[in-house]
């Protein structure tokens, strides 16, 4: 078994080994994985943090000793990038930008300096829709994790992971984390609601806000009303997501 550790700003992982693939997600700086399988130009990997599975290109790898994964893998406290974009500079002096979420490890294999703020504590409840508002307008992006572009799995899964929770990577495997509840009126600022499609499929989930709102990723991050029925769009003055189940995680 190797081991590798994302050492550029992002790395997109891909559904097969092809760069017009899907993305499934992205590894942000800092997270550091299993490579399952190796080709001549692509590696296939699974994330530590979330069990993701897919394919990175062998030119954007970096392998780090079994024993500093594991290292990583049993460190409690991790910190995270708390700004939206800030840099991590190497033993060359040479800056390398990351963005919010990513990971500042402290590994022989990546030896660098790091100045910024960062989170390395389970944060209240009351913080997770202040950092989701940290995202307003950051565009749709399948796959994505970052401001630039991110999804509504990865939007609600980097809010929890900056506030030191871990949720898995896609909105159906989420729905099977926390607590369910009845009904709307029971929820919390910072409880996730999840959707389903008209084949009962949950694929969409949105980070509830106070007042009846709800904060999620549809075209952008966005704000809208949240009832028994789903998701009402203000711009459309229709519903546009089915609303399944509310669970409380924290």
């Amino acid at each position: 078994m190797q081991y590798g550790i994302c050492h550029l700003s992002i790395i997109p992982v891909r559904s097969t080994p092809d760069e017009v693939a899907e993305m499934v997600t992205q590894l942000l700086f800092g997270e550091h994985f299993k490579v399952l399988e190796s080709r001549k130009n692509w590696s296939r990997i699974k994330t530590l943090f979330d069990k993701c599975e897919g394919w990175i290109m062998n030119n954007q790898l970096v392998f780090i000793p079994e024993d500093e994964f594991n290292t990583l893998k049993e460190c409690k406290e991790v910190k995270l990038a708390a700004e939206l974009i800030t840099y991590v500079e190497d033993e060359h002096k040479i800056l390398t930008p990351i963005l919010i979420g990513s990971s500042i490890p402290n590994t022989p294999s990546l030896p660098l300096s790091f100045d910024g703020i960062i989170t390395s504590e389970k944060q209240s409840k009351d913080n997770i829709v202040r950092t989701a508002l940290l995202y307003l307008n950051s565009p749709e992006v399948k796959g994505g994790r970052t401001p630039f572009g991110i999804d509504a799995a990865g939007f609600a899964q980097m809010v929890y992971k900056i506030n030191g929770y871990k949720l898995l990577r896609t909105a159906e495997r989420q729905s099977t984390q926390g607590d369910a509840l009845s009904f709307v009126e029971e929820s919390e600022a910072g409880d996730l609601a999840f959707f389903d499609n008209s084949s009962g499929s949950i694929d969409h989930v949105g980070i509830i806000m106070e007042n009846n709102y709800v904060i999620h990723v549809h075209g952008k991050v966005r704000i809208d009303r949240l009832d028994h029925t789903g998701i009402f769009n203000n711009d459309l003055r229709t519903y546009t997501h089915q609303l399944r189940v509310i669970k409380k995680v924290i």
